[in-house]
């Protein structure tokens, strides 16, 4: 994952592979539903890139 993508892959639409289409790489929602969920919670997503490849997504979720 690109740094400079990071800030995009919450963005509903966005794919890293400009590339795929929705037959070869889903349709560019599911990390916007995860944020959308987990906000809608009062909770927080982030996400951050892992050497040597690849990217990850941490959700927190602060129960009262």
């Amino acid at each position: 994952m690109p740094e400079a993508d990071l800030d995009k892959i919450f963005d509903p639409f966005y794919r890293v592979d400009a590339s795929r289409t929705n037959e070869t790489g889903g349709t560019g929602l599911g990390l916007t539903i995860v944020q959308s969920c987990v906000m809608a919670c009062g909770g927080k997503v982030s996400a951050r890139t892992l050497s040597p490849k690849g990217f990850a997504v941490t959700m927190t979720i602060v129960l009262r």
